[in-house]
């Protein structure tokens, strides 16, 4: 029976703040402002991350975008193939998105299956004008062609590792670290 054992602290709470921050700066630059942004956080741990942007958002601008949170849980592309019964959350957004620049926001970009159900999610709610992607964590191995637009930080992985975000909001403690499989 294998189990993760943890290997490397890839950031600590200044690291995760700092690349927040400057996330925070390039969705402003990209999109001239915030006049027409939406952030919307994928359920578990893009919601907490979302909302940080926002509040870096609102220090910077005077004005916080809306936040909305996204359950893709109907959306996945395993639904069929999981053992067990799925909880569903409610999807909440504050805002129509039709015409809107939606930045998806999650914590970690790996096969970029989540994003795709995403995607999915997202266009049966409206058309926004653009969709970007921010995310915390690159670590690689693409199995669809999905690029993020803004990255914390880029980390190259073995398949048999994985990458946990760890935040207050969810965890209790601030870090990200990376996991590896020892039998």
């Amino acid at each position: 029976m294998s189990v993760l054992v943890e290997k490397t602290v890839l950031m600590d709470e200044s690291a995760i703040r700092r690349a927040l921050t400057r996330i925070s700066h390039e969705i402003l630059e990209k999109n001239k402002g915030m006049d027409d942004i939406v952030l919307v956080g994928i359920r578990t741990r893009g919601v907490p991350i979302a909302e940080r942007i926002a509040k870096e958002i609102e220090g910077i601008e005077g004005k916080r975008p809306p936040v909305g949170v996204l359950d893709i849980t109907l959306y996945r592309d395993d639904l069929s193939t999981l053992s067990y019964q799925p909880i569903i959350h409610e999807t909440e957004l504050p805002v129509d998105i039709t015409g809107k620049d939606v930045i998806l926001v999650d914590d970690v970009l790996y096969t970029g299956r989540t994003i795709r159900a995403a995607l999915d999610a997202l266009i049966d709610m409206g058309r926004p004008t653009t969709i970007q992607l921010a995310v915390l964590i690159d670590r690689g191995h693409r199995e669809l062609p999905i690029r993020a637009d803004y990255v914390g930080k880029n980390v190259p992985t073995s398949k048999h590792e994985s990458v946990s975000v760890q935040l207050g909001a969810t965890d209790g403690t601030e870090r990200v670290v990376i996991r590896e499989k020892k039998d």
